[in-house]
């Protein structure tokens, strides 16, 4: 079996929700050794505890000395520790990494956080929500009379990959030169990454974006349209001439392209009210598929409005490339999901398995990784240091 991209490679994982355990999760599925840490009242992963794919779990109480001290030991036999905390929450338990790159010099620590390890606002804890509002994305999501738009914790989802990038970055780096090195990550500006185009209009021409809809100021129709069925719809998207006559022959209407209400995207614009109503004339009475099957054939773009039902039960290319995979735990039941690594590796392919529930590996941690007696961890377990 050819070796996995990370093998060999030790995570310590303290990390919950979503960024965290998302971060980890591509390490773990690249072959890394991702150890989760938690306690009995201090969960862990996303959602805050359960099972994790590809990743083991131990419970371990580091705010006791000896609790401390057995954290030490595992991190000097680890390669990268990945935590999500608010800023400064585990140098003051004595997990920080000044205190553990004394224990292990060459150690990959990487911290995010909602704003980063420094500045004014370090210091503020807030979820993936309130990160989507400070990011900017709600501010220009929804209609243009209408309160700013809500996405959820949309950058939970965004930061990861700087995050994963930064850490392989870092071990080559430590390959190269021998020396590990802090990361400290901003989920709000890796969020703002995606933020760009509207930065650069502002940087160059002044203009602050603002809402609008479906709206693209260079490209009408520009939509989301009614199709046969129950809240069905489907997007279409014309942006150059070429395209706008090729919509037109597929509706049925050439003659349209060399309207002058329509001939031009300046016209188009001018008249995008009556333009969307005659698109929604043509598309309710016709399927979904179909409608961007046509138009993807003509060289228009065009896509389905699909429902997480679609894409889990039809979706062909979804299922031709297997992203939703199926997995038996150990109590024989199926479970889907969805993959924490978007891409597939022909050499090194990815194999997934259910993790242990929390602290279903302390054995092998504690007895195989640390040496540990089964004398002294029934010791530690009485004094809730293995907890």
């Amino acid at each position: 079996m050819p070796k996995k991209l990370l093998e060999g490679i030790r995570v310590i994982d303290m990390t919950v929700w979503f960024t965290g355990p998302l971060t980890t999760q591509v390490l773990a599925d690249c072959g890394a050794e991702v150890i989760r840490l938690g306690t009995s009242t201090r969960t862990q992963g996303a959602g805050g505890g359960g099972r994790a794919i590809n990743k083991k779990s131990i419970t371990l109480n580091f705010r006791s000395p000896r609790g401390l001290e057995l954290a030490y030991k595992l991190v000097a036999k680890s390669d990268v520790v990945v935590e999500n905390h608010a800023a400064g929450t585990l140098t003051r338990r004595g997990m920080g990494y000044d205190s553990l790159k004394k224990v292990k010099p060459d150690i990959i620590y990487l911290s995010t956080c909602m704003q980063g390890q420094t500045g004014p606002y370090a210091a503020h804890a807030a979820f993936g929500h309130m990160l989507t509002a400070l990011s900017g994305f709600n501010q220009i999501a929804g209609w243009p009379d209408k309160e700013p738009g809500w996405l959820a914790a949309y950058t939970d989802f965004v930061a990861p990959r700087f995050h994963a990038i930064s850490i392989l970055g870092a071990l080559e780096y430590r390959r190269r030169t021998g020396q590990g090195q802090y990361l400290d990550c901003s989920q709000n500006e890796s969020g703002m990454q995606c933020m760009v185009p509207a930065i650069l209009d502002y940087t160059a021409n002044g203009r602050v974006a603002e809402r609008m809809g479906n709206k693209c100021p260079y490209a009408a129709p520009h939509n989301v349209y009614p199709c046969t069925g129950n809240d069905m719809w489907v997007a279409i998207s014309v942006f150059t001439d070429a395209e706008w006559k090729s919509f037109c022959k597929v509706i049925g209407s050439p003659k349209l392209a060399t309207d002058p209400k329509f001939a031009t995207l300046l016209a188009r614009k001018a008249n995008e009210g009556e333009l969307d109503k005659l698109v929604s004339e043509w598309t309710k009475t016709r399927d979904q598929v179909d409608v961007m099957n046509l138009m993807q054939a003509a060289g228009v773009p065009a896509g389905l409005c699909e429902t997480n039902e679609y894409q889990m039960e039809v979706d062909p290319q979804l299922k031709a490339r297997k992203y939703f995979y199926e997995i038996t735990d150990s109590e024989g039941e199926t479970q889907r999901g969805n993959p924490g690594v978007q891409f597939t590796l022909s050499k090194t392919p990815i194999e997934r398995h259910i993790g242990s529930e929390m602290g279903g590996d302390n054995e092998y941690v504690y007895k195989e990784v640390l040496g540990l007696s089964d004398a002294e961890i029934a010791q530690l377990m009485e004094e809730k240091v293995i907890d």
